[in-house]
This record gives C-alpha cells, sequence and structure tokens, in this order.
C-alpha cells in the first residue's frame, strides 16, 4: 500500500490547551501583584562602566528587569565610501534567549528590531551628532531577564553608557512606562501587567488596555520619545502622558547619581 508522504503524523500522546485565566490587576487589599501602590516605581539599580572593553556602558536592575548595554565609537564608519556630515548612530536591541518565559530566539526578531529604531529616535535629539563627521556610534542592548518596561529601561541604559562614554550630548534621556487598564494606570509595569493577563474588576464593559513609554530629557524639560500601543481618547491620553513624565523625573535621581559616581571614579583613578 503505498505511503501517504503529505500526511503529517501527529504526536503519540496529547495534552490539553492550557488557558490563563484573566486575574484582577489590585488585589483586595488595594495594592499591585508585586505589593506596590499603582504610583509606585520599583527600586532602581544604575551601574556605569560595566562593560571594560567598551567606551562607554552601563548595567541597570528594575527589580527582576536587568539590562546591560554598551557604546563603540565614535569610529570610522564600515562603509568608508558613504560621507556624511553628522555621525550615523545605530542600535542593537536583543533578548537573552533566556530572559523570558519562553525561549527567544538567537536571530533579532521584529520586536528587538523596533526597540532598536525606537532607542534610536529617542536618543538622536540628545546627541551632538554634528560633533563627529564621517564617523558612526554603536550601542549593543541586552536583555538579560525581561520583567516589563524593557524599552524605557533600555533609553535610560543606552543614554548613561552614552554619558560614560565621554561622547557630547544635550541632556541624559531617561524613560519612564505606563500600563492603562480599563480606568487603572499601572506606571512601571511587570511582565503580567504588559501581558495583557489582568482586569479591572470595578468595570463591567470591555476594558481597554494601553502601554504608553516616553523618554524624558530633564534639563531641557522636553520629550525625545512617545509610543503608545491600544487605543485611547484624548483626556486620558494626556493624563497617563504626564503621569509618565512625573515618573522620569522620579528616577532621574537615581541617574544623576550613578554618572556622578561613575565620574568620582574616574578623577580618583587620574
Amino acid at each position: 500500500m503505498p505511503i501517504d508522504r503529505n500526511r503529517i503524523a501527529g504526536p503519540e500522546e496529547t495534552q490539553p490547551i492550557e488557558i490563563q485565566e484573566s486575574q484582577p490587576a489590585i488585589l483586595p487589599n488595594g495594592c499591585r501583584h508585586d505589593d506596590r501602590k499603582m504610583d509606585q516605581i520599583r527600586p532602581m539599580f544604575c551601574r556605569a562602566g560595566a562593560i571594560s572593553q567598551a567606551t562607554g556602558s552601563a548595567y541597570i536592575e528594575l527589580a527582576n528587569t536587568k539590562i546591560i548595554c554598551g557604546v563603540y565609537g565614535p569610529r570610522e564608519p564600515a562603509n568608508k565610501q558613504e560621507f556624511s556630515i553628522k555621525a550615523k548612530l545605530s542600535c542593537e536591541l536583543k533578548f537573552a534567549t533566556f530572559s523570558c518565559h519562553r525561549r527567544r530566539g538567537h536571530i533579532q526578531d521584529s520586536q528587538e528590531k523596533e526597540y532598536s529604531q525606537i532607542v534610536v529616535q529617542a536618543l538622536e535629539p540628545v546627541i551632538r551628532i554634528d560633533k563627529y563627521p564621517k564617523s558612526q556610534i554603536d550601542i549593543f542592548i541586552t536583555v538579560l531577564q525581561n520583567d516589563g518596561s524593557v524599552l524605557a529601561s533600555a533609553i535610560t541604559a543606552a543614554s548613561i553608557a552614552i554619558a560614560d562614554s565621554g561622547i557630547e550630548m544635550f541632556d541624559v534621556a531617561v524613560g519612564c512606562c505606563l500600563r492603562r487598564i480599563g480606568n487603572l494606570s499601572l506606571i512601571d509595569p511587570t511582565s503580567l501587567e504588559e501581558e495583557g493577563h489582568l482586569n479591572n474588576e470595578s468595570e463591567d464593559d470591555v476594558v481597554v488596555n494601553a502601554n504608553i513609554t516616553v523618554a524624558l530629557l530633564p534639563s531641557l524639560n522636553q520629550v525625545s520619545a512617545l509610543i503608545m500601543n491600544g487605543e485611547l481618547d484624548a483626556d486620558s491620553t494626556q493624563k497617563i502622558t504626564n503621569d509618565c513624565l512625573e515618573g522620569c523625573i522620579r528616577i532621574y535621581p537615581v541617574v544623576k547619581e550613578c554618572l556622578t559616581k561613575r565620574l568620582q571614579e574616574k578623577a580618583s583613578r587620574n
């Protein structure tokens, strides 16, 4: 009897599909699942100069979110025939294969490419690229562990690394993220809150989820990037944007202290 080679043989054993049930975003005690209030940011740790071989580097911990960044340049561009009066800024953001609940691939996927482009757009207004003609600045970001607010933390880490490299800047870029679940605004969301498995029990209608990430230049009081996913009305958008800006202002003293300590270390060596 001929064998039908177009038919794909199924597995010998089957397992039922596991559907994760939706959980309330706010527990009965008024706190989130990690015992934070809605407007509370997780403890943050920053360190500049984490990679000795890089021109500038930074390491950031935001609870269980861990990111390391290295900056190389300004250096001669790979394509020597192309002339540019300004420096070319490039970024490669990559999730480590073990950083998420599901194993990530070795090749950069669409989400990582999108995040890389957003980091470049957020940092181009910050760097004095006109001071470095015919050169390129390469930023490499690796997410060691993902527990939410990755894009905002990546922007902050890249800004610290660029400042550590000695490249001239107008200001540092500080990122902050906010998750909107119905009428609840959760600043600095975790991966559980970002994945959309939480709901708002106080609302009977369909809950509208949205994410917003803002990059702020604190000294200049300007926004270099604003990314929003989801559907929101004008009033809600303005409110959560202001909440994100307040979060950036609260993170800025940690970044400032990190760069001050790094400068003191360099001065003590000389």
